[in-house]
């Protein structure tokens, strides 16, 4: 209950309130029409001038009821205040105008937009006033209990309000930060791979021009390709980023792209093998298959020891797609290493999608990486 009670008191104002709008000034002429009419119209109000007076000028406080709800709640219930101290020191029957039930409007704000410490002082005010009301007016028990469930109905009405803005607003930063993680995770596969390919060709290039000159442009053209590539990439993602709107960009890659990978005339050689039915999976599982391989290629490239051959192999296993992909690496004997930030985005990428991912040392030396997706991807 301390807890709670901390909690409610430092809770800020919500940050979404809206600014006034024309349905604002539309409610503010409606209420303000209506005490005119009633002002000058009702039979037998006692004090009907200032009465009158006091309701109109009441009525523009429903413009602050956002930005200052502490002040709107404080002004409105104050003035229902006022009359009831007038009523009681100089009994002059009832001083009330209906129209002035825009003060309920008032304590829906509070609770609504408010702070905590506004929460707490407004409602407590309202008390105060609500109770001197009944006093002064010698209500019943019937009427004290419809007032109070008539003031907890408005009450719990903003809290729900307020509750499912916050609701919808916490799902909205959960959503992007998933975003953020899948980025990062695209960013890592795409420049990693590319970049990897860009420093194999670079150390091939410092070997071949010593050797055979003229196979230098070649390979200067490789690594002109591969940056272009990578370039093309970064600019399509960011400017997806950037613009609220759809752009036309590239599909992505999926299983049938894979012997695009390929090298036959590099070190390590790189084989790729596609078995069963693999033109039907579902987009998310032909894009991460995708992803996986290359991802292992990449490491596979980067890490292993004196590996002359990188194979690839998808195939698919009834209602689930199989990739296995391994080098003839010479693996170091001791622990497995740490998992670094490729593996374990590769593993997010899997289970995402309901499937697994193992890598590790192969039992005929090498490192193989071994992911079983679903042909189509779990919700």
């Amino acid at each position: 209950m301390v807890t709670f009670r901390r909690s409610l008191w430092h809770e800020p104002r919500p940050a979404d309130a809206p600014p006034v709008g024309r349905l604002d000034w539309v409610l503010v002429g409606v209420f303000t029409a209506a005490a005119l009419v009633e002002g000058i119209a009702r039979p037998g109000l006692a004090w009907q001038p200032l009465v009158t007076v006091l309701a109109l000028a009441l009525m523009p406080v429903l413009l602050w009821r956002r930005a200052r709800p502490l002040m709107a709640a404080v002004v409105g219930w104050g003035v229902v205040g006022l009359l009831s101290v007038l009523q009681l020191t100089a009994p002059a029957g009832d001083l009330g105008l209906y129209s002035m039930m825009a003060v309920l409007v008032l304590l829906h704000s509070l609770v609504r937009w408010g702070s905590g410490r506004e929460m707490v002082l407004g409602t407590a005010f309202v008390a105060v006033v609500v109770a001197l009301g009944m006093y002064v007016s010698a209500a019943g028990w019937a009427d004290v209990f419809g007032g109070t469930v008539l003031l907890l109905l408005f009450v719990a009405l903003a809290a729900v309000f307020r509750y499912r803005a916050d609701l919808w607003h916490r799902r909205q930063r959960e959503i992007r930060n998933q975003e953020r993680v899948a980025l990062a995770r695209e960013l890592h596969d795409i420049v990693a791979h590319h970049v990897s390919a860009i420093a194999v060709q670079a150390q091939a290039g410092g070997v071949v021009a010593g050797v055979q000159p003229e196979k230098a442009v070649e390979v200067l053209a490789a690594i002109e390709s591969e940056a272009s590539r990578t370039l093309a990439e970064m600019r399509s993602m960011v400017r997806v980023l950037r613009e609220e709107e759809a752009v036309a960009y590239s599909p992505q890659p999926g299983v049938a792209d894979l012997p695009a990978l390929a090298r036959a005339h590099t070190t390590p050689a790189v084989e790729v093998s596609l078995a069963g039915s693999l033109s039907r999976l579902a987009r998310p599982v032909d894009a991460a298959l995708y992803r996986l391989a290359q991802e292992s290629l990449t490491n596979a490239v980067r890490h292993a020891r004196s590996a002359t051959r990188v194979g690839i192999d998808v195939r698919r296993e009834g209602d689930a797609v199989r990739l296995r992909v391994s080098d003839d690496g010479r693996t170091e004997p001791g622990p497995a290493p740490e998992l670094g930030f490729g593996l374990l985005g590769m593993a997010e990428r899997a289970q995402l999608l309901g499937g697994t991912l193992l890598a590790g040392p192969g039992p005929e030396g090498g490192w193989v990486v071994e992911a079983v997706l679903p042909v189509e991807a779990s919700a």
